[in-house]
């Protein structure tokens, strides 16, 4: 009997120790409640040096997958880049109290390309703003640019010449980023 309530006076003063040194919780904005396994996350500081950059584990909430209460006091900008969008917010770390700045939440929607026999296909919802920068280069040479725009999708088909197979790359500039895709005819 003595054994059994040392056992739980030892495990009762360990729940407490364990309890009285965890962080306060994080409040998350809805749209970083959902991320997927495979995303891509970065964290900046004010300066715009990226401090962590990683692929997501698992799926699920943010605030459960990192703790940003471990980063030292200021503002961070947290970016998370999924398939076809990236999601940016930033945080603001005081005191190891972390609080998402509500009004800094943005989307970019990334442009989508596929290739259909030799034409390039170029998408991109015009949400976030309503112009992209198109270059196709064959084999580190350019062979077109043009600046398209639309109002609610940017659509472009390139009919690239049959004749030329090897390695073609698409850089779309749009909303301050470039998107780089490689393929082959």
């Amino acid at each position: 009997m003595k054994t059994l309530f040392k056992n739980i006076l030892v495990l009762a003063v360990m729940l407490g120790t364990c309890t009285s040194y965890a962080n306060a919780t994080l409040e998350v904005s809805p749209t970083f409640n959902n991320v997927n396994e495979g995303d891509l996350i970065s964290v900046s500081d004010a300066s715009g040096e990226v401090i962590y950059n990683g692929r997501i584990n698992y799926a699920g909430n943010l605030e459960k997958l990192y703790d940003f209460s471990q980063l030292n006091n200021g503002i961070y900008t947290v970016e998370v880049n999924k398939d076809f969008e990236i999601i940016v917010n930033s945080v603001e770390v005081k005191n190891n109290v972390v609080t998402f700045i509500e009004n800094s939440n943005s989307k970019i929607f990334k442009p989508v390309f596929r290739t259909i026999d030799s034409k390039v296909i170029i998408s991109k919802l015009a949400i976030d703003t309503d112009e992209m920068e198109v270059e196709l280069y064959f084999e580190n040479e350019l062979i077109h640019t043009e600046v398209a725009k639309g109002k609610e999708t940017i659509n472009r088909v390139y009919q690239l010449d049959k004749s030329l197979r090897g390695d073609y790359t698409a850089i779309i500039r749009s909303n301050g980023r470039v998107f780089v895709k490689s393929f082959k005819l």
